[in-house]
């Protein structure tokens, strides 16, 4: 059976919930969903902040995150995205293409409501 370890790291939004910031085994890290959230615990919301901000902060977190597992986001594999809104899908993907340049395999959907009323979360997977 593979080892798992758990990963944390105070460069990273702490978890609103009963999970870990990310599960790590000698051959995959599983992210858990990124709000944008500061490490320090300020949520950005609309309208002081933008999708573009907002997602710039999730992809921050889980590259934070990915560096503590001894990984990157370039070896992320899969990303998962969601949003309140499609509206925001165009800005959203401005962003994002910025940091996973090597075109990661994506799905992105838009949900009710997430956590702490935020417009968009990001989880990812990558080889250790």
């Amino acid at each position: 059976m593979a080892e798992m370890k758990t990963v944390f790291t105070k460069d990273a939004a702490f978890p609103a919930g009963p999970y870990s910031q990310a599960i790590a085994t000698s051959s995959t890290i599983f992210c858990s969903g990124q709000i944008p959230c500061t490490p320090e615990g300020t949520i950005l919301t609309r309208p002081d902040s933008t999708i573009t901000q907002m997602t710039e902060l999730c992809i921050k977190n889980l590259t934070a995150v990915l560096e503590a597992a001894g990984s990157s986001i370039s070896k992320v594999v899969k990303v998962n995205v969601f949003l309140t809104s499609m509206d925001d899908f165009v800005e959203m993907n401005g962003t994002y293409e910025k940091f996973f340049t090597h075109k990661p395999a994506r799905s992105c959907v838009a949900v009710y409501q997430l956590p702490k009323g935020v417009p968009v979360e990001i989880e990812c997977i990558a080889l250790a």
